[in-house]
C-alpha cells in the first residue's frame, strides 16, 4: 500500500510540527512537505505532488485566501484542508474558503495549551486527511488504505489518549501506538459492502411532509453541489445535520442561502416548521421536531452527544420518524462513522421514503455504507443527481 502524501502550509514552525508528528504517527499518512505561507507552498508545490494540503488562513506574504485564489487560477486540483479560528470573523472567512474551493476545514486550536488541544482534534485531523487524501490518490490510480483502516487507528488512539488521561501523562503528546496496536493493524483487512438487510416497512409510503437530511465529511461542498439544483417549487421543509462545529453553521447556512433558490436559514429553537424552507442545525445542538398544538415545530438540545455529534443526524430522524411515519422522506450523504443510519432503517421501517449516496460519489462512504447494509435506503443516488431525485419524489407525493 502507498502512503496518502501530505503538504503542511501554516506560519507557526509550532503548528507544523505538532501536526507533521500526528501525520507521520499515522500508519498509511505521510509529510512530504511543509511551507511557511502561500507563496513557499506555490513553490514547493512546482516540485512536490501532494495527495492534500492542510492550509493555514492568516499568514505573511500570501494569506490562505489568497493562496486559494491563485490555486483557482493555476487550476491546481489538489483537495486543500482549512485550519480555521473559531471566532466569528474566522467563519466568514472560512466559507469563503470553501466558496473558493476548499474542501472542509478543521477549527485550529489556540490558547496556552496548543499542545494539548491539537492532541485532542487528532482524530479529525486524520479522518480529513485520509477522507479527501485518500480520495484525490485513488482518482490518480494510487493504491491506499480504504478509510476503514484509518478509522481503526482513530478508535485506537482515542483509546490510548483516555488511558493517558488516566494515568495523569503529559496530555500535550500523541501517545504512540503499542506493539499490540501495530500487530491488530497489520492483520487489518478491508470490510467489503453487505448484503443489505430486507426491511418491510408498516406501511407504504404516503404523501412527503418533511424532508430530513444527514451528511458529515464532505458535506460542505456536497450541500453547496446539491442545494443549488434544489426545485425552486420545492414545497416541503427540508432539516439539514451537518456536523460541524459551533461558530460556523449561521455563516455556512447563509452561505448556502446565496446559492440554493429557496431560503435556507440556521436552526431557531421552537421556531415554527414552514414549508419552502431549509433549515441547518445549530453546532454543538441537536436539532429534532416536536409537535405542539400550532403545528411542529424545531427543538434545539445540548442533551449528550449521540455516536460521538452533536447535533446527530440519529436525533433528527428519530424524531422525524416519531411525528410523520410514513410522511417523510430521509436522506443520508457522505460521512464517517455510523451516525444516522440506524434511525433511518426506522423511518424505512415506518413507510417513509429514504435514499442514500452512493460509494463512487462519496467522499467517505461510511454513513451510507452503514444505512445501506441495515436496509434503510431505498435507492443509492450519485450526489450529481440527489438533487433531482429529491425534486421528483418530493413533487410526485407531494398530494396522495
Amino acid at each position: 500500500m502507498e502512503d496518502i502524501s501530505v503538504m503542511l502550509c501554516d506560519d507557526s514552525a509550532l503548528m507544523r510540527n505538532l501536526i507533521g508528528r500526528i501525520v507521520d504517527d499515522t500508519v498509511g499518512l505521510k509529510v512530504i512537505g511543509k511551507a511557511e505561507n502561500g507563496l513557499d507552498l506555490l513553490e514547493k508545490l512546482k516540485t512536490l505532488s501532494p495527495d492534500v494540503i492542510l492550509l493555514d488562513i492568516e499568514m505573511p506574504k500570501m494569506t490562505g485566501v489568497q493562496f486559494l485564489e491563485k490555486r483557482r487560477e493555476l487550476r491546481i486540483d489538489i483537495p486543500v484542508i482549512v485550519l480555521s479560528s473559531i471566532a466569528t470573523e474566522g467563519a466568514s472567512v472560512t466559507m469563503k474558503c470553501l466558496e473558493l474551493g476548499a474542501s472542509d476545514f478543521i477549527t485550529k486550536p489556540g490558547g496556552s495549551s496548543i499542545s494539548i488541544n491539537i492532541a485532542d482534534v487528532s482524530g479529525q485531523i486524520i479522518e480529513a486527511i485520509s477522507s479527501y487524501g485518500g480520495d484525490y490518490a485513488k482518482r490518480k490510480g494510487r493504491h491506499i488504505y480504504e478509510p476503514d483502516f484509518f478509522t481503526h487507528q482513530i478508535k485506537l488512539k482515542e483509546s490510548n489518549r483516555i488511558l493517558q488521561k488516566k494515568r495523569g501523562e503529559d496530555l500535550s503528546k500523541v501517545p504512540p501506538l503499542s506493539k499490540n496496536d501495530i500487530e491488530t493493524l497489520a492483520a487489518w483487512k478491508p470490510l467489503g459492502v453487505k448484503k443489505p438487510v430486507t426491511i418491510t416497512p408498516a406501511r407504504e409510503g404516503g404523501r412527503i411532509e418533511i424532508i430530513g437530511l444527514g451528511i458529515s465529511t464532505g458535506g460542505p461542498n456536497a450541500l453547496r453541489e446539491m442545494f443549488k439544483d434544489l426545485d425552486p417549487d420545492l414545497k416541503q421543509p427540508i432539516l439539514v445535520v451537518q456536523h460541524m462545529p459551533a461558530g460556523f453553521t449561521t455563516e455556512f447556512a447563509e452561505s448556502l442561502n446565496h446559492i440554493c433558490p429557496i431560503p435556507v436559514s440556521e436552526a431557531k429553537d421552537g421556531e415554527v416548521i414552514m414549508n419552502h424552507h431549509v433549515y441547518i442545525a445549530p453546532g454543538n445542538y441537536h436539532m429534532f421536531v416536536a409537535h405542539r398544538p400550532i403545528g411542529n415545530i424545531i427543538k434545539l438540545s445540548q442533551d449528550d452527544q449521540r455516536n460521538g455529534h452533536r447535533p446527530s443526524v440519529d436525533v433528527l430522524f428519530e424524531s422525524i420518524a416519531e411525528h410523520y411515519e410514513n410522511r417523510a422522506l430521509g436522506v443520508i450523504m457522505t460521512g464517517m462513522g455510523r451516525d444516522g443510519a440506524a434511525q433511518l432503517a426506522e423511518m424505512r421501517k415506518k413507510g417513509a421514503w429514504t435514499l442514500g449516496q452512493d460509494q463512487a460519489t462519496s467522499i467517505v462512504y461510511g454513513m451510507p455504507k452503514v444505512a445501506f447494509e441495515m436496509g434503510a435506503v431505498q435507492k443509492q443516488v450519485p450526489l450529481s443527481r440527489m438533487a433531482q431525485e429529491v425534486n421528483q419524489l418530493a413533487k410526485e407525493h407531494l398530494y396522495r
